[in-house]
């Protein structure tokens, strides 16, 4: 960020923890450790400590485990720990910590806090600045800074704060309480801090015995806890207590805490240090070797097409002829006979030059002909292989970009393509002119000096020798070249995205070192490439002395008996091939070279791609689904060929228009799921029918137009606020209105000086993740499909967020099958089911109050850990 005005004074080293975290695609040891020496003692406390010990027993190769690029093979809660593990094990003397605590469930959370954060954690003697949600927290706090709008509202102590009358901490709580619309569960470990506002705000004594006798216990049921919430919010309401409600989504607040279901099962443990090999995710990029394959040429000329290739060489060979025409028909006319008094004819002069001129001015025009030629072939054949190339990137199914880095996808939609659309096009021009120059070279001087052929096939043979072991290397180096530059893209792209983390580690340097040091492995390959063709020039140059030599010798011998004009053109014609044979065989070995862009782009429009886009076949009607019944009839999955199975024998059905909340810890399959229900991931066995479709059967564009997600990292594009929300343009300014209304943005929107035309940055990065949230649902309040999932959608945004996202799809979404991965369970528990998944399987499926009135569920245990029981 930039600074406008004021100073910042810091001491010591510091650590910061990123509201969304910051991984490399490394093993989660180098994660943790990030360039620092390793500790054994010191690191297990610190996964201890962070409780990251459970997960890693659950991952294949323990801590060794290689993570993907931004974490991608790891959960939110996950990310965040490794994340904030970081921070603890570098041993800094100062800790920015932004809400790192909202991605864990609140037993997480509290073992997070009192082992690291709190007053007897390990960073008890560091200063520590936390960014939080939870109120349950803040007793536990040296210094309260109140933020709004940008600015403090007021800092001080726990109890100075709520001992002032009206001020902003006080009044923020008391509002929380009087808001009938809230009905968001208190947390049990909630209920100290409810106590001390109540007894601050002078609150009846009774009302507050009632709570602390109670602290919402086993025995209150659910409408029980709300009624008692309601009477307390009404006794403020009569005092008139507490301000008004706040609309601000980029200011800083307080809210309940984030309860996420990260914490694991540990079925077995492992010692962390036992696994000392890393379990590959993303393997080295593979390269060819040998020749180019025919069928890489063929592809080429045929995206180029028969026509513009055909055209090419005509216009080109045509070209060329009346280029040496015109050599020849001045020959002929030098040699000429002159009157007696030396002047020439001047009909025969006339002759000769309009001939001549024809001549020149038909060459430049077929060189021009052909250069369009060229040019629009070009075009049109990088367009195709391009357009293959982008089709079958985004039709590749999600484990492609799982284990390919984005720097090889980049470095082929880049450096690649450039080759092709620039670099390929002129080396075949200078190519056939090379070559066209040759034969014809050859031609007059074998037809000049006959014998001259008893020389040309021996030289023939050592260009052809001396231009094969040239390619063999060349070509080699070149695909060397090609794979040393994407890990630059790579390394270049995750440094930006954790540019901030890294300044604030002060590991700039090794960074550099690294960016350094794989350029320099791209320049190892690209040094001896320079080299090898030096090697080439002086041996070509040897090869093109020696055609002069043989050609001029021919000529001094035969002179007795040799056209002077002859001897002439074939000398000069000699003198010029030295270059041009040494030009072409270069171009020769460049376009092999070259064409391995074509190769490497190739590689990528073969990979295996999803299911049809459209089956004509089996299309479902225009009005499926007609009521959202969603089934999974005896279904597995798994995300990868030869990985284990992921969800395994799932039966159950979900009625139309049913609420049901998903629940499982992590690595239950809940996210697998939802995205078998998109076919993000295939079945190995069984079907999902949705309303009496089975969806395997259709093409995927009738399936996913059918649905509708909002996802728990919220997606936006860069362009304007319009867009966004409706990229087809299907949908009217009053349609787009009344959806941001209802999303509580049209207050937002409109105060922007361009409203819906206001640009979104790459990612929305100019907006607050509630904002981008909240835009996610105005999008699929736009779709108003009769099947909506909510995959931990309000994980990240505070309780205000997540109430008016609760509010609007219990209200907007009343007819439609809602399928919700709880990350907050208070915000399921008026769902019609549950169903709670374990290892893959349903372990339970009822309604909330039937699993917790069982005290041995699994949900009951969940809802017990996240203080609702």
């Amino acid at each position: 960020m930039e600074r406008i005005d004021g100073t910042i004074n810091t001491q010591g080293s510091i650590a910061y923890v990123a509201q969304q975290p910051w991984i490399q695609n490394a093993t989660v040891r180098d994660n943790i450790l990030f360039q620092k020496e390793m500790d054994v003692e010191r690191y297990n406390a610190t996964v201890e400590q962070c409780a990251l010990k459970p997960d890693l027993s659950m991952l294949p190769g323990g801590d060794m485990t290689e993570i993907g690029e931004k974490g991608i093979n790891l959960s939110g809660g996950q990310k965040q720990r490794v994340s904030l593990a970081r921070a603890v094990y570098s041993g800094a003397d100062l800790y920015l910590l932004d809400d790192p605590l909202s991605a864990v469930d609140s037993h997480v959370g509290k073992h997070i806090f009192d082992k690291v954060i709190g007053p007897q954690g390990v960073l008890k003697d560091k200063t520590r600045l936390l960014v939080t949600h939870g109120i349950s927290y803040l007793p536990q706090m040296d210094l309260i800074v109140v933020l709004k709008d940008g600015q403090v509202q007021e800092q001080g102590s726990y109890q100075q704060l709520l001992g002032r009358k009206g001020g902003a901490l006080a009044e923020f709580l008391l509002q929380f309480l009087k808001d009938e619309s809230n009905e968001d569960i208190i947390l049990a470990d909630d209920v100290e801090v409810v106590q001390d506002i109540l007894r601050q705000a002078g609150a009846d004594i009774d009302m507050s015995r009632q709570l602390s006798e109670r602290k919402l216990s086993d025995e209150m049921s659910l409408s029980e806890r709300r009624e008692l919430l309601r009477s307390i919010s009404r006794q403020f309401s009569d005092t008139g207590s507490a301000g008004s409600r706040r609309h601000s989504f980029g200011s800083g607040s307080f809210s309940g805490k984030s309860r996420s279901m990260d914490q694991i099962s540990v079925r077995g443990k492992k010692q962390i240090m036992d696994n000392e090999s890393p379990t590959k995710l993303v393997q080295v990029e593979a390269t060819e070797t040998g020749k180019v394959k025919w069928s890489v040429y063929f592809a080429y000329f045929r995206a180029i097409g028969l026509l513009w290739t055909v055209l090419i060489v005509f216009m080109n060979v045509t070209s060329h002829c009346f280029s040496v025409g015109s050599n020849i028909w001045l020959k002929a006319w030098s040699n000429d006979p002159p009157n007696p008094d030396g002047t020439q004819v001047v009909a025969q002069r006339n002759l000769r030059l309009g001939i001549y001129g024809a001549l020149g001015s038909a060459q430049g025009l077929t060189i021009l002909i052909g250069s369009l030629c060229l040019a629009l072939g070009s075009l049109k054949g990088a367009t195709l292989l391009h357009h293959r190339l982008l089709h079958n990137i985004l039709r590749s199914p999600m484990s492609f970009f799982d284990t390919t880095p984005l720097g090889r996808i980049v470095n082929r939609f880049s450096k690649d393509i450039d080759t092709m659309d620039l670099t390929i096009p002129m080396t075949i021009r200078s190519w056939l002119l090379c070559f066209l120059q040759v034969v014809s070279t050859l031609f007059i001087i074998a037809f000049t000096t006959p014998i001259f052929l008893a020389v040309a096939f021996p030289i023939g043979i050592v260009y052809y020798f001396i231009q094969s072991v040239y390619v063999a290397s060349s070509r080699q180096l070149k695909r060397l070249e090609s794979v040393t530059r994407s890990p630059i893209y790579t390394h270049f792209s995750e440094t930006l995205s954790g540019a901030s983390t890294i300044r604030a580690y002060g590991a700039e340097k090794s960074f550099v070192r690294e960016s350094n040091q794989r350029v320099d492995n791209n320049q190892t390959c690209y040094y001896p490439s320079v080299v090898a063709n030096r090697w080439l020039a002086i041996r070509l140059e040897l090869c093109g002395n020696l055609v002069v030599l043989f050609a001029a010798l021919f000529a001094v011998f035969g002179r007795e008996t040799l056209d002077q004009g002859a001897i002439g053109l074939s000398l000069s014609y000699a003198l010029s091939v030295t270059a041009t044979m040494n030009w072409m065989v270069r171009m020769s070995c460049d376009f092999e070279t070259n064409i391995v862009c074509v190769e490497r782009i190739m590689e990528y429009t073969s990979t295996p791609t999803e299911a049809p886009w459209d089956i004509p076949d089996t299309k479902p009607p225009a009005t499926w689904p007609p009521g959202g019944e969603v089934k999974y009839l005896d279904y597995a999955t798994r995300y990868r060929e030869g990985l284990d199975l992921v969800i395994k024998e799932l039966n159950i059905s979900v009625k139309p228009g049913e609420k049901v909340g998903i629940v499982g810890r992590t690595g239950a399959g809940k996210s697998s799921m939802m995205l078998s229900l998109f076919r993000i991931i295939e079945p190995a066995q069984g079907t999902i029918i949705i309303d009496g479709v089975d969806i395997s059967k259709i093409g995927l564009h009738d399936l996913r137009s059918k649905l509708t997600i909002i996802p728990q990292d919220p997606v936006l594009f860069s362009g304007t606020l319009r867009n966004n929300l409706d990229p087809f343009e299907t949908k009217s300014d009053t349609e787009l209105w009344t959806a941001l209304e209802l999303s509580h943005l049209k207050g937002f929107v409109s105060g922007l000086e361009k409203g819906l035309e206001h640009e979104v940055a790459e990612g929305g990065e100019n907006l607050s993740v509630g904002q981008r949230q909240l835009v996610c649902l105005a999008r699929a309040l736009l779709r108003k499909t009769k099947v909506l999932v909510l995959d931990e959608a309000t994980a990240a945004v505070d309780m205000e967020t997540d109430a008016l996202i609760q509010q609007t799809i219990r209200k907007e979404f009343v007819g439609s099958t809602v399928l919700t991965i709880a990350h907050r369970l208070n915000t399921i528990m008026d769902y019609d089911r549950i169903l709670v998944l374990e290892h893959g399987h349903v372990a339970e499926f009822d309604s909330p109050s039937n699993l917790l009135a069982n005290k041995e569920s699994i949900f009951y245990g969940m809802a017990k850990d996240s203080g609702l029981t």
